[in-house]
């Protein structure tokens, strides 16, 4: 088995009441991918330099938010929210008639997979968190952020409006670099941008050399889903045993303090929950993608297995349950992993 191809992939669009949600499936085509989410922001783009290091046997379904990327933005006069975006989710699993969802999110991605994974447990086989696990909790801090974003949204939708009359202000791509890898605290360093640069900008008509930002600069102002301490508690306890993996960048305090009690809960309780600390700041996966990709690869491999043709332990293997069919393959490929570390 091999590893997916970034030239591999069908680029995707599902329709919305608004517009669509624009994707790029890489790899196999022929049963349910893994859905990955970006953080705010962002795009697709951030997943490049991790998409090759996954194996093959399972595609991977890589998605813009509204008003991220290549997907269309909300209607004028809508404001963004962590609410909206969770319903993301359900109507990708409407589109392609999925029962349930393997979710992959990154910092913004990876709080609506966990929310919509507590939400429906039953409806999600595997969870995997990158440098997140709960949205920040509530704080004098945070009534002071919502209500500058409040006025901050109106003036960013006067300057919408004018979108059609003018240009957007251009940069050239050094500046482009700059304005992005500051945008993200510096964890996506310059020479990586342009991963990111690709869904997010376009050449401007009147000055050669020059680009300017195409997503929805109303996403900058956006409200996440209010969270308390009792909240976040009561979301970790509906995951009991979800397979659910959190990679958390050594350099960044997106996991702090706020989740220790949520992370408490799920050691306890969810015999299939682990977390690991990287080297590595926010965009870990994009900066360090291949010591990610160590632990993801075995996680995926344990809970979504490679189907393995002519399978046969013995003459009674059709006699075995799912759930002990499972179980000998885990083990199977348990010693072949064991026999390829002695090599």
């Amino acid at each position: 088995m091999g590893t997916l191809s970034l030239s591999n992939y069908e680029d995707v669009s599902i329709e919305t009441p608004w517009g669509e949600l624009s994707g790029r499936w890489y790899g196999n085509r022929s049963e349910r991918p893994i859905l990955a989410i970006h953080g705010w922001m962002d795009n697709l783009g951030s997943f490049d330099r991790l998409i090759p290091l996954l194996p093959d046997y399972l595609g991977v379904l890589c998605i813009d938010l509204a008003g991220h990327g290549c997907s269309s933005s909300l209607p004028p006069g809508v404001h963004y929210s962590a609410d909206d975006w969770i319903l993301t989710i359900a109507r990708v699993m409407k589109a392609y008639k999925w029962q349930k969802v393997s979710l992959m999110g990154h910092s913004l991605g990876g709080i609506l997979s966990f929310i919509f994974t507590a939400l429906g447990p039953h409806r999600v086989d595997l969870l995997i968190t990158l440098d997140v696990l709960v949205s920040p909790l509530e704080s004098a801090e945070s009534i002071k952020t919502m209500a500058n974003f409040m006025e901050r949204h109106l003036v960013e939708e006067e300057r919408a409006a004018l979108a059609g009359l003018r240009e957007p202000s251009t940069y050239s791509l050094s500046q482009l670099r700059h304005i992005l890898s500051k945008g993200s605290s510096n964890s996506v360093p310059p020479e990586l941008t342009h991963h990111l640069m690709y869904r997010t900008v376009a050449k401007s008509k009147l000055y050669p050399d020059k680009f300017y930002f195409t997503r929805d600069g109303r996403t900058k102002f956006y409200s996440l889903l209010p969270m308390n301490p009792g909240l976040a508690a009561e979301l970790a306890r509906c995951i009991k045993d979800t397979p659910y993996l959190v990679i958390k960048g050594s350099k960044s305090s997106f996991i702090g303090p706020a989740s220790d009690e949520a992370i408490s809960i799920l050691k306890s309780q969810n015999p299939h929950f682990e977390i690991y600390e990287l080297p590595g700041a926010h965009h870990v996966h994009l900066t360090c993608p291949d010591l990610c990709a160590k632990h993801i690869v075995p996680f995926l491999r344990r809970h979504r297995p490679p189907k393995v043709e002519g399978w046969s332990l013995a003459d009674g293997d059709a006699a075995l349950s799912a759930r002990e069919h499972r179980e000998a393959q885990e083990s199977f490929f348990a010693r072949s992993q064991y026999r390829q570390h002695k090599l």
